[in-house]
């Protein structure tokens, strides 16, 4: 039998609440909206590369999201660098998040990817917006901005779902 990738409703993010809620909320909103347009779809369709040249793919995202959660927040944001290694890439500019995906694996990236979401609000937990670190290339960094970067990532990506989306099975507007 053939994994499908399961349900995940979209959930609008909170209108109100403070600075910290706001942050979060948009967050969730944008990690659930990018499994959202992958819902119902089979481990192969995940995996389809529909934009050729380009090796973007609905399953790369989840890995390359999976990545982008677990760098920025937990190695750069909470200093886990050295300890910590990346899911997918190999930390020198490599895209196997985007050309190594493998329709047999795609059960285990989409769980990998929640269990990072798990990861990342267990470790964040208790800190504020302001609550920052020193970046060697950066410079003094906030979690704001952090959870900025990331919510953008996201987003960008969620606009690159749509049209892999629609020209895997025509499906618009998820």
């Amino acid at each position: 039998m053939t994994w499908t990738a399961p349900e995940f409703e979209p959930i609008p993010t909170p209108r109100v609440g403070d600075e910290r809620i706001q942050l979060v909320g948009l967050l969730q909103t944008s990690r659930r909206c990018l499994l959202h347009k992958c819902s119902g779809l089979t481990a192969e369709q995940l995996a389809t590369r529909a934009v050729p040249p380009s090796d973007l793919s609905l399953l790369g995202l989840i890995r390359h999201c999976a990545d982008v959660e677990r760098h920025w927040f937990r190695r750069r944001f909470l200093g886990e660098w050295a300890t910590l290694p990346l899911l997918y890439e190999d930390g020198a500019g490599g895209k196997q998040s985007f050309t190594a995906v493998d329709p047999a694996r795609a059960a285990d990236d989409h769980a990998t990817l929640v269990a990072e979401w798990a990861a990342v609000d267990e470790a964040l937990a208790g800190r504020g917006p302001d609550d920052g670190y020193h970046d060697r290339n950066l410079g003094e960094v906030s979690l704001r901005w952090v959870y900025h970067h990331v919510v953008t990532e996201y987003q960008r990506h969620c606009g690159h779902a749509d049209l892999l989306r629609e020209r895997i099975d025509g499906v618009v507007g998820l």
